[in-house]
């Protein structure tokens, strides 16, 4: 059965496997063959795991953004409004929208008694930011009942590295300065108000967590005397590369007054640095590959001058130049192939266990992560795999061209 399996397969498989299975005395050719086959194993397995790490250093990063921001923020020309009801309403009956929360933004000044701070203070509304906020829980802005001499003071909620440069804990007290005050007799006079620290949140992004701060949207809007406006609106939607899309929509909905910024706009030059440095490390591995695949042309020279007189019988005997070129072709892609597949299997086991028993740490003091996050995506898998098979085929072209060309009659008589 095995015989007829063999002869049933065209006649240039047949030979391209029997070059491969080198004899005792072509056993450096079959060195050649092995050493081209680890150097693409290499390459791919490289390229799998340094991919699947930095894919997964950008979805932690995007994780982390969009636990202080939300995906989509709706705003008026000219300013604050004071629709905002109607418009949360509208925006919410939109198809992809999950959430929507009005929020007020101003720059402050934050002081304690060992130290003062510029922050960004942001004005939100417990009862509905929690499906739009999700670094903390804004329950924590609500204040324990209370009227007269025994009202509560209102609640805060800033960013770990703020609370640490104030030099307050939980429960400690900061006031807060907005230069939007009051036109009295002496002149400007800026509103100051005493808030107590509910929380800190450790998004692990120094821009948010030293200088962002949160109070209640009822207290911002006291604060900085804006009535019933808001600054904008905040939206969550079911998915965030929808997001521009979705903005586009709101626009259309509510008319030209308002206006949208997406996530991805918002983070523009940080997520397109990191797709460049993705982009760059890609083609700096595939290098590597590049190097295994000198070894395969090598490997395939070498063959060619072993099996010149074997050419040149076969040629000798009608076998076109096309068959010969097939045949050496075939040497080559079944290297590409079985490297391809080893780098493959091995560099997918490797990004699994990093993933799984996270055996690399990283010191947090100089990194805001302490492991190597891993997100290993099957379209980078193919475009690895099909960028090294490219790379084996192209090294495959000149020596299979090379043994076409031979001249049957000079090779049997050197030979």
């Amino acid at each position: 059965m095995s015989t007829i399996r063999w002869y049933c397969m065209p006649f240039e498989y047949f030979i391209g496997a029997r070059y491969l299975r080198a004899k005792q005395k072509q056993a450096f050719i079959s060195l050649i063959t092995l050493l081209a086959i680890s150097g693409v194993t290499v390459g791919v397995m490289a390229l799998i795991v340094v991919i699947g790490v930095m894919s997964g250093f950008e979805s932690d990063l995007k994780s982390r953004i969009l636990g202080v921001e939300s995906h989509l923020i709706v705003l008026r020309s000219g300013g604050d409004f004071t629709d905002h009801f109607r418009v949360t309403q509208s925006i919410e009956a939109l198809d992809g929208v999950e959430a929507a929360s009005p929020f007020v933004a101003s720059q402050v000044m934050l002081r304690s008694a060992t130290g003062v701070s510029g922050a960004v203070l942001r004005g939100i509304d417990p009862d509905t930011a929690a499906d739009v906020v999700r670094a903390f829980d804004p329950a924590d802005l609500i204040p324990t009942t209370g009227s007269g001499d025994d009202a509560p003071v209102p609640r805060i909620i800033m960013g770990r590295e703020l609370a640490r440069s104030l030099g307050i804990a939980d429960g400690g007290s900061v006031y807060v300065i907005s230069p939007r005050g009051m036109v009295a007799p002496v002149g400007h006079i800026p509103t100051m108000k005493r808030f107590r620290l509910a929380g800190v949140f450790a998004s692990g992004m120094y821009e948010y967590d030293g200088s962002y701060a949160y109070i209640s949207l009822a207290e911002a809007q006291k604060m900085l005397h804006l009535g019933n406006a808001v600054t904008g609106v905040e939206v969550r939607v079911d998915d965030i590369y929808k997001a521009r899309r979705i903005g586009k929509a709101v626009v259309r909905t509510l008319g030209a007054p308002y206006w949208t910024r997406d996530w991805m706009g918002m983070n523009q030059n940080l997520l397109s640095a990191l797709k460049l440095e993705k982009t760059v490390m890609f083609i700096i591995l595939v290098l590597i590959v590049l190097v295994a695949a000198f070894n395969i042309a090598s490997t395939l020279i070498m063959m060619v001058m072993e099996k010149t007189r074997d050419i040149a019988i076969l040629k000798a005997m009608g076998a076109t130049e096309k068959s010969i070129r097939r045949i050496f072709v075939l040497n080559g892609m079944i290297i590409g192939m079985v490297g391809t597949a080893l780098g493959v299997s091995t560099g997918w086991l490797l990004c699994y266990l990093l993933d799984k028993y996270k055996f690399i740490e990283l010191p947090g003091d100089v990194y805001y992560i302490t492991t190597l996050p891993v997100h290993l995506q099957t379209l980078d898998v193919l475009a690895i795999a099909f960028a090294a098979m490219v790379i084996c085929y192209l090294a495959t072209l000149y020596p299979s061209r090379q043994a076409a060309r031979l001249d049957p009659v000079e090779a049997i008589r050197y030979g």
